[in-house]
């Protein structure tokens, strides 16, 4: 139907025009102040639900039922944080004790196969996260203390016979009693990882006077090279994947060594460009010389320039190995010709080789080899859209990632040896946002103030009760260096959504991942003694539920572990509340600055046993 003039209503005067104007009014005003409510809300860091249903504020820890009843029905007025009723969760069923979210086997089927990458994370939808409590293994108990847990560990703490049967004659572990005992064998040093190690140092002098001191071992086994190096002044990352070799990660966790769940696939490890110092295969079983070269293109992308790729087993030393190798010399020594060539491509020259042992070196010079390759070269030279140190869930390119022209002191000849790296500030701090020298030194000495408050408030820390930590959200690893001395390591975790600092804590000689606390970690449950946070739910909120994060911290922490989480207060009555219903004890603490609006909850799991 098609309107005239005159059947459009007047602009102004009768009724109509009124009517109509006076809603519409009303409608613009109401949806700017709800605009504006709106903006406040989420200014000050609350949730809309929080804004709806104020919580009630929490007791402090060891009121009784009936006090803490009677307080919820008055809050008191003046609280403004966020804090929960009492909650409990539910234990997971008994088979769940070994769980890992993100590495799950059950899940296996529905990823593909394609160079394996179903073993890569594939963290579970929203609907299929667990709430519930992951339950220790039948006749749990607290791990053996370090030194000794690094030559043995409780059976029934990693109840795995598999790993057991098929390698004892490599010697890797062997069952005894009630323990399974380590005594440092491996395919390819049967005269014990301590010989096979005093042969590596012969070959590379670096080892020897602190050159080198971050190290990566791809497909660790039960990380008895990396438990070695530990005594020897040489932190290195134990990497293996989920696999029918059960629980490769678990034991080395369990015996005191760094190491987590990973797979060189189809994404880029976890770690920034030029972090370690040297990375070591031993019959690790990678196809190194397939697909182009793609994963020693990702061992050069993580060393630094005038680091060492030290590789034993296949192919090295095929003129007297390869009977063993279920293959033939010819086709061995095929192999090797093109894993020559492909790391000369590359920019690796042959460092040294004796034995079953060869060692490559990544050019230390940012222009000598890199300036041949170009982006229509074979390998091409990686382009400037992708950051290098990049790496979370970004998947691997075939191409060299060449040093930067702007560092003039990231090569391993031209880093300060340790321990003297620790404490200098690394020449990549001034890429991270916000950061400088001058800030480095002020957290320097803001943690050594930390950590001595902390061991005040938490005596364990410091003894041998304490020794995998994890720092769950750090800056430039101040925590980690404050308690350089103390019989631990720290495994430090920087956010995959904020500043990328994680290059300047492998610079002084530290190591850590990037993750994003919205997921699990790549982790086996029980696997570390100590959790430390420091506002991690203030600069996380908005993205992740604070439940699934305590619930995975609570995975991973062994029973009788602690927590040390450092909080404002808004937050901490929340944390408390979920804390308590995962059967964490918990007692809040004031700051080192009685000032500071932080405050402190040291907290404590407890040891149960699982109905099922």
């Amino acid at each position: 139907m098609k309107y005239s003039k005159e059947d459009k209503p007047e602009r102004a005067g009768g009724a109509g025009a009124g009517g109509r104007a006076v809603p519409v009014a009303l409608l613009v005003i109401v949806l700017c102040a709800f605009s504006f409510y709106l903006g406040g809300v989420y200014s000050t860091g609350r949730s809309l639900l929080d804004s709806i249903q104020p919580a009630p504020t929490l007791l402090a820890l060891g009121t009784t039922a009936t006090q803490q009843s009677s307080a919820l029905v008055q809050p008191a007025p003046s609280t403004t944080a966020t804090a929960l009723a009492a909650v409990s969760f539910p234990e997971c069923p008994a088979d769940f004790q070994d769980y890992t979210p993100c590495t799950d086997p059950r899940l296996w089927r529905r990823y593909g196969n394609y160079r394996l990458s179903f073993m890569e994370r594939h963290c579970p939808p929203p609907p299929e996260r667990q709430q519930c409590l992951v339950p220790p293994p039948k006749g749990y108990k607290p791990p053996i203390r370090w030194p000794k847990s690094k030559d043995q560990c409780w059976y029934r703490n990693v109840p795995y016979d598999w790993i057991n049967s098929q390698k004892s004659n490599q010697h890797w572990l062997a069952k005894d009693g009630d323990r399974f005992r380590f005594p440092g064998g491996g395919t390819m040093f049967p005269n014990g990882v301590g010989a096979y190690v005093d042969a590596m140092r012969a070959l590379i002098p670096g080892m020897r006077d602190g050159t080198v001191r971050t190290a990566l071992d791809t497909g660790c086994g039960v990380a008895s090279w990396g438990g070695d190096l530990l005594a020897r002044g040489i932190l290195t990352v134990s990497l293996a994947p989920r696999d029918n070799h059960e629980a490769q990660v678990q034991f080395a966790l369990e015996r005191g060594i760094p190491a987590i769940l990973g797979i060189i696939s189809t994404q880029r490890l976890p770690f920034p460009s030029a972090a370690f110092d040297m990375a070591h295969c031993s019959r690790c079983l990678i196809p190194w010389t397939e697909f182009g070269g793609l994963y020693l293109l990702e061992i050069h992308r993580v060393l630094r320039p005038g680091g060492f790729w030290v590789l034993s087993g296949p192919p090295i030393n095929y003129e007297n190995r390869w009977h063993g190798w279920n293959t033939t010399a010819q086709a061995q020594k095929a192999d090797l010709d093109r894993l020559k060539k492909m790391l000369a491509a590359m920019c690796f020259k042959l460092y040294n080789i004796k034995g079953d042992i060869a060692v490559w070196q990544k050019s230390p010079d940012a222009t000598a080899c890199y300036d041949k390759l170009t982006p229509i070269t074979t390998p091409a030279k990686c382009d400037d859209s992708v950051d290098p140190d990049a790496a979370w869930y970004v998947p691997m390119r075939p191409c060299v990632t060449a040093p930067s022209a702007r560092y003039k002191k990231l090569g391993l000849n031209a880093t300060p040896k340790w321990p003297q790296r620790l404490t200098v500030a690394p020449e990549r701090i001034n890429v991270v946002p916000g950061s400088s020298a001058g800030a480095f030194k002020q957290d320097d000495a803001k943690w050594k103030l930390r950590a001595k408050h902390y061991k005040t408030l938490l005596p364990a820390l410091g003894t041998d009760k304490i020794r995998n930590v994890m720092d769950m959200n750090t800056v430039y690893g101040g925590f980690a260096a404050s308690i350089i001395k103390d019989p631990v390591w720290v495994m430090n975790v920087v956010s995959s959504y904020g500043p990328n600092s994680l290059g300047v804590v492998y610079d002084r000689g530290l190591i850590g991942v990037n993750h994003d606390w919205c997921e699990a970690f790549s982790t086996y449950p029980r696997t570390y003694d100590l959790l430390h946070l420091d506002g991690l739910f203030t600069e996380e909120s908005h993205r992740c539920e604070m439940k699934f994060v305590l619930l995975e911290m609570d995975r991973i922490l062994r029973p009788t572990g602690y927590g040390i989480i450092r909080e404002s207060t808004y937050f901490l009555d929340s944390v408390a509340a979920i804390a308590k219903g995962m059967r964490w004890s918990c007692e809040r603490r004031n700051p080192e600055n009685k000032t500071d609006k932080d405050k402190i909850l040291i907290c404590q799991k407890k040891l149960w046993a699982g109905k099922q």
